[in-house]
């Protein structure tokens, strides 16, 4: 056999959306009109911010700006990044809680080769982001679903059915990818407090990680409510390949609490399998930009009136739909 066996097994159960998006793909070269519901893949070209940062940079390049850096990303992209984070949560971020990533797969890879040990377990949330069962198999660790409720959202009382020692972090999505469901205060605030107790329970910690790529792109709300002030150790993963448009350019960070257990053993960690997993560093040119537009976004009303006019037809049609907040 020429293939591993663990993948060839894996690529009989990958991914249908990157299957859909393929033929898509091939239906479009042949000159079929395609609309293509399949992958996140923005249609919304990056805001003026980003034009404007890029086109300064290319004006005045500094010297050296395409070699190698600190695996873990240029000092100063991590301190704008964390000065950002510290205004919008009201938590002491500095540099050494930030590691830049390609994109947030390159984070969640970088962060579950962190944590964890052979046949640790992850618990996620269905439904889910189909990849996370692949990145979790890739670092040894075994995948739990929980199902969420009727309206797709976290059931404390589901999470008491799957939860056991073995489990040494969870993954939430919020805006969630498939559903758009936004996870309210309350919510986190229940999940944290109820990680908290099982993390005395166990006498070990359990790391909520927080997948956050949709994070701007809300609806029908100012802001998307956060599991930091909830939950010490936390760990925020994002991507700038939705509200900057950048999904091709591959550049996002792990943001890890300044309040969480181990902080600087995680972010050595993190730092470490960034280099190992063949990452190396995140893209230098888009590290430059992205640090000096964190308040930036595509603009989300656009979207809005997109999922308006498609839940306005299935309705219509005589689906019963839960209104996506995300």
């Amino acid at each position: 056999m020429s293939i591993s066996k663990v993948i060839k097994e894996t690529m009989k159960r990958s991914s249908w959306i990157r299957k859909m998006f393929e033929e898509g793909e091939r239906m479009k070269a042949e000159g079929k009109p395609v609309y293509d519901f399949s992958l996140g893949n923005p249609d919304l070209d990056p805001p003026p911010a980003f034009k404007k940062e890029w086109s300064k940079l290319l004006k005045d390049t500094p010297p050296g700006q395409h070699r190698y850096m600190t695996n873990n990303g240029y000092p100063q992209v991590r301190t704008d990044i964390a000065d950002y984070l510290h205004q919008e949560y009201q938590l002491a971020f500095n540099n050494q809680d930030i590691v830049m990533t390609c994109g947030a797969a390159g984070g969640l890879n970088v962060i579950l080769k962190s944590l964890l040990d052979h046949d640790d377990q992850v618990i996620i949330f269905s439904p889910f982001f189909v990849e996370y069962k692949f990145y979790i198999g890739n670092h040894g660790g075994s995948t739990v679903v929980c199902p969420t409720d009727d309206n797709f959202n976290i059931s404390l009382d589901n999470l008491e059915q799957v939860i056991n020692p073995k489990v040494k972090a969870l993954i939430i999505n919020s805006p969630n990818n498939p559903t758009g469901v936004v996870y309210s205060q309350e919510t986190l605030k229940e999940l944290g407090a109820f990680l908290e107790k099982k993390g005395r329970e166990y006498n070990h910690e359990i790391y909520l990680i927080s997948d956050e790529p949709y994070r701007k792109l809300i609806f029908d709300m100012d802001r998307c409510p956060s599991i930091l002030p909830h939950y010490d150790n936390s760990i925020i993963i994002t991507s700038h390949s939705k509200d900057l448009g950048l999904a091709g350019e591959r550049i996002g960070y792990v943001a890890i609490s300044p309040l969480c257990a181990n902080r600087e053993e995680i972010f050595a960690a993190a730092t470490f399998a960034n280099r190992t997993l063949g990452f190396v560093n995140a893209p230098a040119t888009m590290q430059k930009i992205v640090g000096k537009i964190q308040d930036a976004s595509v603009d989300a009303e656009i979207y809005r009136k997109k999922r308006d006019k498609l839940l306005s037809s299935l309705r219509q049609a005589g689906y019963n739909c839960i209104t996506p907040q995300g």
